[in-house]
């Protein structure tokens, strides 16, 4: 039987590392982070004081504390007694490559080591482990981890079902909502669904037929609304009546895929970054981004009380 995991060691502590952490400590893990840059630890240090009351909202795990957090620059003290390595660093396939052959011949065979990467593959990363691949694993967040459930497990070519399994497992644990990718594809699964989102969004904008704030309009209180309930399939099944799906496709399928035919395929020309950019600073009204970035998490926070009752 494997060992329960109790100790993670978090590698990087940029936003999303940290955010990891300020999760992993509410759930009552012990935590030791790592991160090089001068700055690291009192920034990670703001950002867990700063996510701290969110978390104490959505509820704490029993014996969970800030004060179980342990900080170091040296790599190889922070993962030594580690049940599970979560990685945020850079997304350069050398400087993965290194860092995982380096876990691979410090660590013990049973440490899962899980990477946050959005874009790279773990068959290519875990190419740099001749030891133990198989418990190499993608388990990618989506921001910010302490709050968005979402998490997306993908294997490489060498990770064991085990692995899966026990990753699986440990996220489902801490209240996080997984989905199994069954094959490697380029920014997974929810980054494409948003880049398919966006790429029509930049061609109705470049195209002048919508602002970037009726845009953002149009997804925010619209089928955005509807998405943070049911996914678009199952919304669809509502959408056909009585005949649930079925009827759907008998009436929607023609005009539907008619649509797809006509959507756009744009460039991110400097004109069109421009009129972007100029419209996001016009939409938010002179709000600073931290001021944005609360009024987004209190939002979240009201829909994941609501979701908490299922």
């Amino acid at each position: 039987m494997a060992k329960p995991i109790k100790r993670v060691a978090i590698i990087g502590t940029g936003v999303i590392g940290a955010s990891w952490a300020a999760l992993f400590l509410a759930k009552g893990l012990e935590v030791v982070a790592t991160d090089i840059a001068p700055d690291a630890k009192k920034k990670l240090d703001e950002f867990i004081s700063a996510a701290w009351p969110a978390l104490e909202q959505l509820g704490l795990a029993p014996g969970a504390a800030p004060s179980k957090l342990e900080f170091t620059d040296n790599l190889d003290a922070a993962i030594a007694g580690s049940d599970l390595i979560q990685e945020n660093g850079p997304e350069r396939i050398d400087f993965k490559k290194d860092l995982y052959r380096h876990l691979d011949e410090t660590l013990p065979p049973d440490v899962i080591i899980a990477s946050s990467s959005s874009g790279l593959t773990m068959s290519e990363i875990q190419s740099a482990c001749p030891n133990h691949p198989e418990r190499c694993v993608i388990g990618h967040p989506f921001n910010p981890p302490h709050l968005i459930p979402l998490v997306e497990i993908v294997g490489g070519a060498k990770t064991s079902e085990e692995t899966i399994e026990r990753v699986s497992a440990f996220y489902r644990g801490l209240g996080k909502k997984t989905i199994r990718l069954h094959k490697e594809v380029p920014g997974h699964v929810a980054n494409r669904l948003q880049a398919a989102l966006f790429r029509e969004v930049v061609h109705l904008i470049a195209e002048g037929v919508v602002s970037v704030a009726d845009a953002d309009a149009a997804v925010a209180w619209g089928p955005g609304l509807r998405w943070g309930i049911m996914g678009p399939s199952l919304l669809y099944h509502l959408g056909g009546g009585q005949g649930g799906i079925e009827h759907f496709f008998e009436q929607f399928t023609g005009p539907l895929t008619a649509w797809w035919h006509v959507l756009g395929t744009p460039e991110l020309t400097p004109d069109v970054r421009a009129t972007i950019i100029q419209g996001v600073h016009e939409e938010t009204q002179s709000r600073t981004l931290q001021e944005l970035a609360s009024y987004r998490d209190e939002v979240l926070m009201g829909l994941l009380r609501l979701r908490g009752k299922e």
